[in-house]
């Protein structure tokens, strides 16, 4: 194999998917688009679904070109009630990843998860 190969079963250090710049990509999304918003059980879906493209397309622009991301978005109404949220996948722990963040307000919750998994 000559050096021009590009076939890596293993991301360079620099290109590891890394969680604390995702979590700061979702940070930086669910704040600019939630806040100052009421809850509304008949937009939660589109909301959702908007929350997610963007968070895709930004953790894409910080240059994790080699993984597949998958984002999930939960939106709910606060009613000061206790949320449990699990989430199960398979992933080579020397490779794939995953970050979060939550966010409250008085009248809504929102948790977004970002799964990368490497691929070659």
């Amino acid at each position: 194999m000559g050096s021009s190969d590009t076939y890596l079963i293993r991301p360079n250090h620099q290109d590891k998917f890394k969680p604390a710049v995702v979590k700061e990509c979702i940070r930086e999304i669910v704040r600019e688009q939630l806040t100052g918003v009421r809850y509304d059980s008949e937009e939660v879906h589109q909301l959702s679904n908007t929350l997610a493209i963007s968070i895709k397309d930004r953790v894409k622009k910080a240059g994790f070109d080699r993984y597949k991301l998958v984002v999930q978005v939960v939106i709910g109404e606060q009613r000061g009630q206790g949320v449990k949220m699990s989430t199960r996948c398979f992933w080579d722990a020397d490779t794939d990843s995953f970050a979060e963040d939550v966010f409250i307000t008085e009248n809504l919750f929102c948790v977004a998860v970002v799964f990368g998994s490497y691929f070659y």
